[in-house]
């Protein structure tokens, strides 16, 4: 008797669920769901996806046996993984934003020349192979190698730097510092966002946001080591020494992070039908120009100080890392206003405002001007690459979706990336033609924050009391 009611109960249970999948009741509007988006995205970066509706009849029963329980929201383990989060940032888009301080040295490098076009393709193929190879990791990623994805990166960006410090051509340093340094970034960038989801469910954003301030971190105290210890060491072991710190930093996360789950459902890499939304093709246009601009002053204000006698050479190296620190507070706030008012309505002013920043550049001759320019165009613009994420989950209606079209948008952004910069150097060319340079970071980024009010008013009007 009891084990007829028993296998009851099970049917009934297995008919129930059916039934709330074939009811399929979706929200009017995805613009005005009242969970947080920043939850939405992170959880769809790490592919925590309902399953679809044939298999949940077959699945639920294992699910509910190998199911690890819902996310701890706190506790030392949970705030453990954060913190090697947070050192993976450090190290994947740390590199990047110190490459600023390489790109000076470069230019007056007593080992080989090259013009500043050339030396500037060295870290814009870093940050190119950083979101390229991050987009391939993902099924990786989803095929439940995890660890495998980090270690990867622990070994080749410590590698990376060891080989870039004995380098004596060009060509082996674009192999070292571009491709082995780039690669192992790309490796490290799906599993520091994907792993939080696990941990966290009601403190997503502050988790989020603590770990992504790994990367302007790096930002800073790479540059400042490199700079102190060059002048003192000399060029080979203070490049060591920043790869001995990426040792360090990079196996401390592969050491503790762990993964609670593996992801339920395989990513698929492209969704063709999201090219037939207009908002969301706006906005992949708009970060294609914007990463086009973005690091224009990122690579280049050193040398603009410096060259223009604004201020000396000890002084030039530390705007790098000024910019970085003040990204700090420009990652966190503007994430935090956009949980309450929207994304798209706070990347749109960050982005106008990091444009004119770019453009208010051509301007300043004087020390009090060059640091209050870096301050505030790294406050803006810490908004303005920390959000695309969360924003395209305004303009995504099928959550499941929402990996591969992330993955898209990083893929388009990926080539204004790579080919931003080199442009930039050439149009400085050998000589001091900084007005281009300023004009073209300056009307890229416009363009973008153009694009992205055209997207917004696509997706939700002219109201501007819309969620967006």
């Amino acid at each position: 008797m009891s084990s007829t009611t028993g296998d009851y109960e099970v049917e009934k249970d297995l008919q129930l669920d059916k039934n709330l999948h074939s009811s399929k009741i979706r929200p009017n509007n995805a613009l005005d769901r009242t969970e947080s988006n920043i939850s939405r995205a992170l959880d769809a970066e790490a592919n925590i996806d309902t399953l679809p509706p044939e298999e949940s009849a077959v699945a639920i029963t294992n699910e509910r046996k190998d199911e690890p329980g819902p996310p701890p929201n706190g506790g030392f383990h949970a705030w453990l993984q954060v913190v090697g989060s947070f050192f993976l940032f450090f190290n994947c888009w740390g590199t990047v934003n110190t490459f600023g301080v390489f790109q000076t040295y470069y230019e007056n490098n007593p080992l080989w020349h090259e013009s500043p076009s050339n030396i500037s393709w060295i870290g814009s193929i870093q940050a190119f192979l950083l979101l390229l190879v991050g987009v391939i990791t993902g099924p990786a990623y989803d095929a439940g190698y995890f660890r495998a994805l980090i270690t990867t990166g622990a070994v080749l960006i410590p590698f990376g730097f060891m080989m870039t410090s004995l380098c004596k051509e060009y060509w082996q340093t674009m192999l070292a510092q571009a491709f082995c340094i780039g690669i192992g970034n790309g490796c490290l960038f799906i599993p520091s966002v994907a792993i939080l989801p696990q941990y966290f469910s009601t403190k997503k954003a502050l988790a989020n946001g603590l770990a992504a301030s790994g990367s302007s971190f790096g930002g800073v105290i790479y540059p400042i080591v490199f700079r102190r210890l060059e002048q003192q060491i000399g060029f080979g072991w203070a490049t060591r020494v920043l790869g001995f710190i990426s040792f360090v930093t990079v196996w401390f996360s592969v050491l503790v992070m762990r993964p609670r789950m593996m992801p339920k459902q395989k990513r698929h890499l492209v969704d063709l039908t999201a090219f037939t939304e207009l908002p969301y093709v706006l906005f992949c246009a708009a970060m294609f120009f914007g990463f086009l601009g973005f690091y224009g002053p990122v690579y280049y204000v050193q040398n603009y100080a410096i060259q223009n006698r604004i201020v000396d050479e000890n002084l030039g190296f530390y705007l790098l890392p000024m910019l970085n620190a003040a990204s700090i507070p420009g990652r966190i706030v503007p994430n935090f206003l956009a949980d309450h008012v929207g994304p798209l309505n706070v990347l749109i002013p960050c982005s106008m405002m990091t444009g004119i920043l770019a453009l208010i550049w051509i301007g300043i001759s004087n020390l009090g001007g060059i640091i209050v320019f870096v301050l505030f165009y790294g406050f803006f613009s810490g908004g303005f690459v920390s959000m695309p994420p969360v924003a395209i989950v305004t303009l995504t209606a099928d959550m499941r979706k929402i990996g591969t079209r992330m993955g898209q948008c990083f893929f388009i952004s990926a080539f204004g990336l790579l080919v931003g910069t080199p442009v930039s150097g050439a149009i400085l060319g050998g000589g001091d033609d900084w007005l281009g340079v300023q004009l073209f970071s300056g009307a890229g980024i416009v363009v973008t924050a153009l694009l992205l009010l055209w997207a917004r008013v696509s997706a939700v009007g002219w109201s501007l009391m819309r969620r967006a």
